[in-house]
């Protein structure tokens, strides 16, 4: 087999296996939430949990929103690299995943990209899109304020939500039986 081709069957196994342990462990809240792991800026690892909003269609990249006021924006900026590791409790399978990351933010000229950011908007909760209109979140709050936050749910994505594709160059994939 030619290594494009092993390269593929590698890539479409570790999916379904990550589709199908997504699936029986659909049950469990925290399933859809993973590690997402950059460089930061002065070159030491960081790490944050993100929440899985599907494939981008017609590939194996994976999408996660995000907030583009975040250092993980400046991060992904500066080294376009990452890795995923997602844990799933109960079948004990974990997956880590090596990929280049592409940020698709409000200044996104691609109009397509524009329009896969808008679809994952709309595909949001209102709540969640609620969470684009508070403060900065990497900053602290000092203290909680009482101003409710109001959003029209017509209106397409506001400035500060971001999309991330994250593209799979490399799988590590571990499982773990119980």
């Amino acid at each position: 087999m030619a290594a494009g081709g092993a390269a593929a069957t590698a890539a479409q196994h570790w999916r379904a296996l990550l589709a199908a342990a997504l699936d029986s462990n659909a049950h469990l809240k925290h399933s859809t939430y993973f590690q997402l792991a950059t460089v930061s800026v002065n070159g030491r690892p960081a790490n944050r949990t993100v929440v899985f909003r599907g494939f981008q269609e017609g590939s194996d990249n994976i999408l996660i929103n995000t907030d583009s006021r975040t250092r993980k924006i400046e991060e992904i900026n500066q080294f376009h690299y990452g890795e995923i590791c997602w844990y799933f409790t109960e079948s004990w399978e974990q997956f880590r995943i090596n990929g280049r990351i592409d940020v698709i933010d409000s200044s996104t000229r691609d109009l397509a990209k524009q329009q896969q950011r808008k679809e994952s908007w709309f595909a949001s909760s209102l709540k969640s899109r609620l969470q684009y209109l508070r403060p900065v979140p990497r900053l602290p709050v000092l203290e909680e304020s009482s101003e409710d936050y109001q959003l029209d749910p017509s209106i397409g994505p506001l400035d500060s939500f971001c999309l991330l594709v994250f593209n799979p160059e490399q799988d590590g994939l571990m499982t773990m039986q119980k």
